[in-house]
């Protein structure tokens, strides 16, 4: 059976940019769930957990640093209990997808995945960008609403329709994923 990749896109935010304020809004609810969900995967011996996160343009920052930057943000209790744990795989972003200008196409071959699971920010940009991704490379799609965070909900809510009509992903709540 195919492998199970989770994926964390963007949490390590340290939310100093403009509409940052109004993605605090979504982001707040879905910690708590992503957490656990997170939680969840570290106990799932065929499932994947990978962190893929924007460098804010920094092509020196190191995980390490990201992870700092993001905790010395505005909101540390965004990015605390969500923050990647040292033995999971993580790779820097530059783009909305996740797989645009990353290894992550290739380490999900590797690892023999078959379906991506997909969290963390912005649901109507990174996350939409990334599904369309996913699907064009054949991989399923989950997408957990209760995990994913908008800047504007109408446009989340429109998003996740376009993935689950356009993309044949599975919007599934959290506690569907990974039982």
């Amino acid at each position: 059976m195919p492998r199970i990749a989770m994926i964390v896109i963007d949490m390590l935010n340290p939310y100093g940019h403009r509409d940052a304020e109004r993605l605090e809004h979504g982001v707040e609810p879905i910690v708590p769930r992503l957490a656990e969900l997170i939680g969840r995967a570290r106990r799932h011996d065929d499932v994947e957990l990978i962190y893929v996160n924007d460098n804010h343009g920094d092509f020196s920052a190191t995980r390490d640093d990201l992870v700092s930057r993001a905790l010395r943000g505005r909101r540390p209790d965004l990015v605390e209990p969500v923050a990647p744990p040292d033995d999971c795989a993580f790779l820097p972003k530059v783009r909305h997808s996740v797989f645009y200008g990353t290894a992550l196409e290739y380490l999900l071959r590797q690892l023999a995945v078959g379906t991506v699971l997909l969290t963390g920010q912005v649901t109507e940009q990174c996350v939409l960008y990334s599904a369309l991704d996913a699907y064009v490379r054949q991989f399923g799609i989950m997408v957990p609403p209760d995990c994913v965070a908008p800047i504007h909900g109408d446009l989340g809510r429109a998003a996740l329709r376009m993935m689950e009509r356009n993309m044949s992903a599975e919007i599934v709540p959290a506690r569907r994923c990974l039982p």
